[in-house]
């Protein structure tokens, strides 16, 4: 993250964001000069996958996974191959995604907290709707209880008690084709004259908790994989689970693993579910670009994916997310501009993309600019080659309060990892090496030979947490 976006004399969040409700929309509108005047303006193309970690791609490595659709995107644009997220829950993370901001800054550690009015103001479907945009939203919004429904352009699933089933015309579908052909009939609509800006967000591949199948597929890949043994990670051997934190152990992760990778037959049912699903979106995924380019939209339509945090597939004796391990924070990302030139096109990137980049970068690339409370950086220079001055570590925190979710703060730096567990007295810490122990396997926090190290560590999470302005404390609805 850019030094200069954290003043060492810090804003308080009231100042801060009245600042940003003041001049966000002011500063939207389409400048109408120099060279971005002389091209369309864009088109853009959000998606965001639910609880997708960094290594479920057929183009990141995996053994048996098949996504042909995300690895031509990938080939056509740009792989991150060290993205993560700021906070590894859903609700939190995704208003990183529209904000551009810490959980810290707005405030949304919970299901029931919505984006405040002047981060809503700051987000990329508010801006680029005040600066002529179209917007529609289809599928999981994920904060709050009040969605914003006309800025966002949000399309509603149709009514159903199913998490990842609805019936639509007497017939019941998967929520992934329900949205895919929402967002399909949206590109269909728009006018030929003004630009859009749709986000697609899939349910998958996250599960439906304590589900007897809690992966569920469309029906039409119930046949993939059927065969295939999934490969057992390394770390599903219990003696992971044992050198886990005392509090840890009950901890929601392992009763939701109880329900899903608990013996050898469930594992391989739910990750079998769990690819299933995931090619049934990167399928959805090829069938909204083959709209794109039905609509004549395809060569000036950015396109970027996330997921909005990782997921413990058995790992550590765990399941879902929330702590600051490799599994949890790391996710896909992809980004493809048309505009970018054909030689510079299949790149690896192996700088640390954050999700709250996501925003910064459509706002560059709209022309419309990026205001200074935003805290992330765009992406767009990595896509054109360039190497520009970088972050080298940044903030982690997961407060959402929940009796069997401990809560956890820490850095995460290029070659370190460095998690505080905040409720627990005293105070329990975990330091890995990264270079040496990509698994994180041993903890280092107690040796004393990486005492430098732990001071460094401790000192980086103290100035992160004293540059980003803080929320206040909201009682949950």
């Amino acid at each position: 993250m850019q030094e200069a976006n954290h003043r060492e004399n810090v804003l308080g969040r009231r100042q801060f964001l009245s600042r940003a409700g003041m001049g966000a929309l002011a500063g939207a509108a389409w400048s109408g000069h120099g060279a971005q005047a002389a091209e369309r303006r864009p088109n853009f193309l959000v998606l965001v996958a639910d609880d997708h970690r960094w290594d479920m791609l057929g183009c990141a490595g995996h053994p048996v996974l098949k996504t042909p659709h995300l690895d031509r995107l990938a080939a056509d644009g740009a792989r991150f191959a060290n993205a993560f997220v700021t906070t590894p829950i859903c609700c939190s993370s995704r208003a990183s995604i529209f904000t551009g901001l810490h959980a810290r800054t707005h405030g949304v550690h919970d299901f029931s907290t919505d984006l405040s009015p002047d981060c809503l103001a700051l987000s990329y479907p508010a801006r680029l709707q005040a600066a002529g945009w179209k917007t529609g939203f289809f599928g999981k919004h994920g904060v709050g209880t009040h969605p914003p429904r006309e800025v966002f352009g949000l399309v509603d699933l149709p009514p159903g008690k199913e998490v990842f089933y609805r019936e639509v015309n007497g017939e019941r579908r998967h929520v992934t084709r329900i949205i895919t052909d929402q967002a399909s009939d949206f590109f269909r609509a728009c006018p030929k004259d003004q630009p859009f800006c749709a986000s697609v967000s899939f349910e998958v591949p996250h599960a439906e908790d304590y589900a007897r199948r809690p992966y569920p597929p469309e029906p039409e890949y119930e046949s993939m994989y059927a065969d295939t043994e999934i490969p057992v990670p390394k770390q599903a051997d219990p003696r992971y689970y044992e050198t886990l934190p005392e509090f840890l152990k009950d901890s929601e992760g392992r009763r939701r693993w109880g329900s899903r990778f608990c013996t050898p037959r469930f594992y391989q049912e739910s990750m079998r579910d769990v690819c299933r699903m995931i090619t049934g979106m990167d399928a959805a995924i090829g069938r909204l670009r083959a709209v794109l380019e039905e609509t004549g939209a395809g060569d000036n339509t950015v396109i970027l994916f996330m997921g909005d945090n990782g997921a413990f597939y058995g790992e550590r004796g765990l399941s879902d997310k929330w702590y600051a391990y490799e599994e949890s924070i790391r996710v896909p990302l992809i980004a493809y501009d048309p505009a970018v030139p054909a030689a510079l096109r299949g790149r690896v990137v192996d700088a640390m993309a954050l999700n709250i980049d996501l925003a910064p970068t459509l706002f560059e690339r709209a022309g419309i600019g990026i205001p200074g409370e935003t805290q992330g950086k765009s992406l767009l220079p990595w896509l054109h080659g360039e190497t520009p001055a970088w972050r080298t570590d940044w903030y982690f925190e997961h407060l959402f309060k929940h009796p069997l979710i401990p809560r956890s703060e820490g850095v995460r730096d290029e070659h370190w990892t460095y998690i505080r567990w905040i409720d627990q007295s005293p105070l329990v810490e975990e330091l890995y090496d990264l270079r040496n122990d990509p698994k994180e396997e041993r903890n280092l926090a107690g040796d004393p030979a990486q005492a430098d190290q732990l001071d460094r560590l401790r000192a980086r999470w103290s100035k992160w947490r004293g540059k980003l302005p803080e929320a206040p404390v909201r009682a949950s609805a």
